[in-house]
Order: C-alpha cells, then sequence, then structure tokens
C-alpha cells in the first residue's frame, strides 16, 4: 500500500472535523502528488505532540524557520509507509526523544495552514505520542530551541492550533 493510499484510509477513518477532512481526501483525489512536498498546491505533512501525561507536560521545538513553539512534525518522506511512521519519525529526530509511542486511536487533530510560496498550503495529520517516564530530549538542527511545557502554559507561548492538538490529546487520554 502506497502512504498515498494509507493517508486515504487514515483520513477516511478520521472522525471529526467533517468539513477539513473532506478538504484533505478531496486534495488526495485532485492530486496523486499530493503527500510531497513537491506538490505546489498543497500536501500533506504529518506531526505529533510529544506529550508527558504523568508529569502534565507536553515538549514544544522553536522551529528555526518559524520562530514559533510549535509540536514537532514535517514532510513525508520516501521511506514513510504510514502516516503514522511520519508522524512518529519527526518526533524522534525533532525530540531526541527515544521510546516514543503514538497515542492509540490515529490521528488527534487536523490543521491547514498556509505557507510561503512555492507551495500554497501544508495540510497536517495530527499525532500525540506519548513520551517515556525518562524522556530526555535533544535538539536537533531544525530547532533554535526545546523545552517542556505544563499543560496551562502552552496556550502563553504556542499558537491556536498547537492549544487545540493539546486539547484534543488530553481529551483522548
Amino acid at each position: 500500500m502506497s502512504l498515498h493510499d494509507d493517508a486515504v484510509l487514515v483520513l477516511k477513518g478520521y472522525e471529526g472535523q467533517e468539513e477539513l477532512r473532506g478538504l484533505y481526501l478531496d486534495h488526495l483525489s485532485a492530486h496523486p502528488d499530493g503527500m510531497w512536498k513537491s506538490c505546489h498546491a498543497g500536501h500533506l505533512t504529518a506531526s505529533a505532540l510529544v506529550i508527558d501525561p504523568s508529569r502534565g507536560r507536553v515538549l514544544l521545538t522553536l522551529h528555526r524557520k518559524l520562530r514559533m513553539w510549535l509540536q514537532m512534525g514535517g514532510h513525508c518522506e520516501p521511506g514513510d509507509a504510514t502516516l503514522a511512521d511520519a508522524a512518529l519519525r519527526e518526533a524522534l529526530e525533532e525530540s531526541g526523544v527515544g521510546g516514543l509511542t503514538l497515542l492509540p486511536g490515529g490521528p488527534v487533530t487536523l490543521d491547514r495552514h498556509p505557507i510561503p510560496a512555492p507551495c500554497h498550503w501544508h495540510l497536517d495529520v495530527q499525532y500525540a505520542a506519548l513520551a517515556p517516564a525518562d524522556a530526555v530530549e535533544a535538539i536537533s538542527d531544525e530547532s533554535l530551541d526545546l523545552r517542556w511545557f505544563r499543560y496551562d502554559e502552552v496556550a502563553d507561548v504556542a499558537d491556536a492550533s498547537v492549544v487545540r492538538l493539546l486539547e484534543a490529546a488530553r481529551a483522548r487520554l
């Protein structure tokens, strides 16, 4: 099964955000290359909020280009068999935290946001990754900083999409 086919199945099974889910499915139907950065009409991305429920905190990255506190995530790569694989790979690469596991139940939220040309849109499929109790983070080249934030601190440092992701992840926990 291709990554494109996996994304269609994941999105068909995703409950909630019906209008946005439909937009993602329409995009994939119209764009066989809609999983890849080379699709200038927009492309799916995969991200994961690294969460430590035992301590009531999340790990955010200060994105090098955007200079915003965000969840870990990015572009799908040819070696990714599934969207979940892409999200987990991105979370590991950007956080340095070994032993991450995705929160069961598939994606937590969807978020569509504009990006600079030549592409126009990221259609992000957002997961939550559970950190082990002994999690130790390590900054990657893609980050200016990594920091753990208590749940109640996230709204003060991150944008509304990260707050929505956190709320949805906590509701699923």
